[in-house]
């Protein structure tokens, strides 16, 4: 399990990062911190393999950080997880070794593809003590997880899949949810919510986050604006 250490000032927006980072297989978040002093008290206490970190915090800079992470020869690696998209933040993060850098807002695609490029890439240097050229190809950041040539993921069924996106739209609701799709559609909130998560990552739906009155992130989906065209090759 590859432990994470969530640094964003918000706790709103860091709550959300832990539960798009509940959805992708083989990580835990382990911590959350606020601030470079924070993170760096932590760090003296509890070892990470990954930090997803915010460049913009009221009292510190991200980007120190990474600076003070690499200067002090710390092995642990960063995705960078910010609103700044000014190319000297970009520049500054990768040259200090961010292996990846999301642009808020982003979709959960995105996020997605970033960790489970970023868990390939930790299997094989914990695993093999010499990588070949194929293998170290096979770790672009920004491959595509599955094309349509690969057709379905793993696990998924063509009838399922038909069964879902009957349901999708039948819903007469801009905003839906996996209990939606669950009522419409007979099948288990649980399996809905998978085939919703994977129709996401084909980009046939978009993802929002919203809270109920709990304060609890929910996840809604929509039709994204080519997802009825790509969805015509998986049926």
């Amino acid at each position: 399990m590859i432990k994470v250490l969530i640094v964003e000032d918000d706790p709103m927006v860091s709550e959300m990062n832990k539960f798009y980072l509940q959805q992708v297989e083989g990580f835990r978040a382990e911590g959350w911190a606020s601030s470079v002093k924070e993170v760096l008290d932590l760090l003296n206490e509890k070892v990470y393999d990954l930090i997803l970190l915010d460049i913009y915090m009221k009292e510190s800079n991200g980007l120190e950080l990474l600076s003070e992470i690499r200067r002090k020869g710390l092995k642990m690696d960063v995705i960078v997880i910010s609103a700044a998209s000014d190319k000297e933040s970009i520049q500054e993060a990768l040259q200090n070794g961010a292996v990846d850098y999301l642009i808020k807002p982003f979709e959960f695609s995105r996020f997605r593809a970033a960790l489970n490029g970023y868990r390939e890439q930790n299997y094989l240097f914990r695993t093999q003590d010499r990588l070949n050229q194929s293998e170290l190809d096979k770790l672009s950041r920004f491959r595509k997880e599955r094309t349509a040539s690969q057709g379905l993921a793993k696990g998924f069924t063509r009838q399922t899949l038909q069964t879902v996106w009957k349901a999708v739209e039948a819903c007469d609701k801009e905003l839906f949810s996996a209990e939606d799709i669950s009522a419409i559609s007979g099948i288990s909130r649980v399996s809905a919510g998978k085939y919703l998560l994977g129709l996401t990552e084909m980009e046939v739906l978009e993802m929002d986050m919203t809270y109920g009155s709990v304060g609890r992130p929910v996840q809604k989906y929509r039709i994204a604006p080519n997802g009825i065209t790509l969805i015509i090759q998986y049926l």
